[in-house]
Formats: C-alpha cells, sequence, structure tokens
C-alpha cells in the first residue's frame, strides 16, 4: 500500500470527509484481503466467509467508525484486524448457537469432520475469552497475538503497527505464547 496516499486519504476521512471512500478501498484493499486471508487460514475447513466477504464486512464497520482519529496506514490496520476478528468470533458463537438447537438441521456425511470443525470453533471462542482477559491486563501483547494469530503479520509488521522495535516484538510473543498456552490448557 502507498503509504503516504493511504494515510492523506485517512487524514481527510477523519476530517469528516466521506468523497475519499471510494478512493480509499482500492488503496487499502490488497493489505486488508492479506490479512483476511491470514484470520482465515486458521478456520475451520467448511468456514462460510470468504477473505474478500471479511474484507468488505470490516471495511463497512471502520467506515462507519466517526470518532477515530486515524493515525496512519498502520492504525487503519491494526483497526481492521481487530474488527476481522470481531466478525469471525461472531460468527463462530452463531456457528455453535445453530449447531446447539438453533432453526437449522445440518445433515452430513462425515461426523468426524464436524466433530473437528466444532473444536476448531470452540478454540477460536476460547481463544478470544484468553485475549480479552490479556488485554485486561495488557493491551499491547493482546494486539500482538491478534495481528501475528489472526492478522498474519510478520514481527517487523506488528513492530510497525505498534510503533516499537522488532525485538520488543518478539519478546512480548514468546511471553505471550507461554502466557496462552497456559491459559487455553485450563
Amino acid at each position: 500500500m502507498d503509504t503516504h496516499s493511504a494515510t492523506e486519504l485517512l487524514d481527510r476521512l477523519s476530517s469528516g470527509d466521506r468523497s475519499v471512500l471510494d478512493r480509499l478501498l482500492p488503496v487499502i484493499y490488497d493489505e486488508l484481503k492479506r490479512v483476511a486471508a491470514g484470520y482465515l487460514r486458521r478456520e475451520r475447513s467448511d468456514h462460510t466467509l470468504q477473505p474478500t466477504a471479511l474484507v468488505n464486512e470490516a471495511y463497512l464497520k471502520m467506515i462507519e467508525i466517526d470518532r477515530v482519529r486515524w493515525q496512519d496506514r498502520a492504525h487503519f490496520v491494526a483497526v481492521a484486524v481487530n474488527q476481522m476478528r470481531r466478525i469471525l468470533v461472531d460468527h463462530a458463537r452463531q456457528h455453535n448457537a445453530l449447531k446447539r438447537g438453533g432453526d437449522l438441521h445440518i445433515v452430513t456425511l462425515n461426523e468426524e469432520l464436524d466433530k473437528a470443525a466444532d473444536e476448531q470453533t470452540a478454540e477460536l471462542i476460547d481463544l478470544d475469552d484468553a485475549l480479552n482477559e490479556l488485554a485486561a491486563l495488557d493491551p499491547m501483547k493482546a494486539k500482538i497475538v491478534e495481528m501475528r494469530y489472526f492478522g498474519g503479520l510478520t514481527m517487523d509488521e506488528v513492530a510497525e503497527v505498534l510503533g516499537v522495535s522488532t525485538i520488543t516484538v518478539k519478546r512480548h510473543w514468546k511471553f505471550t505464547k507461554a502466557w496462552l498456552y497456559g491459559r487455553l490448557a485450563k
């Protein structure tokens, strides 16, 4: 993404200029789609959302936010990663609700695949709960997990988004993986 043009468009959007929306999406679309693909790689195999749909849904939620002063492209990506996580967790919770007796009756030929998909959905919800707990303790560490695990960002990209060194991100990542392992093993 062209950082300069994205930052300029985001700055104009923050100032209330909604006319830039048509020009903003093409500038950020490829990056958002890469993040969405990273999220969906970790989802169950029968997931109904595709990267394009996830990007579109996240983008629509983000442009509705009126009170954000977009700092730059990195800030926008961080918010996009968070929005995509929320969409996927909501989708997983809805999937669980339907499986537990909603209006939908699912018939499958392979119960093992269904069981694996249900386990992945439950793991995503457990991870979301753990990340919410971690965010209350240390928001930066939770953002690092969100961007690395869900968004597929590299250590350098996470460092850029957070405005810290790559070494700091690596140190927090190492600690946080151990914390999450202990929290999720309960």
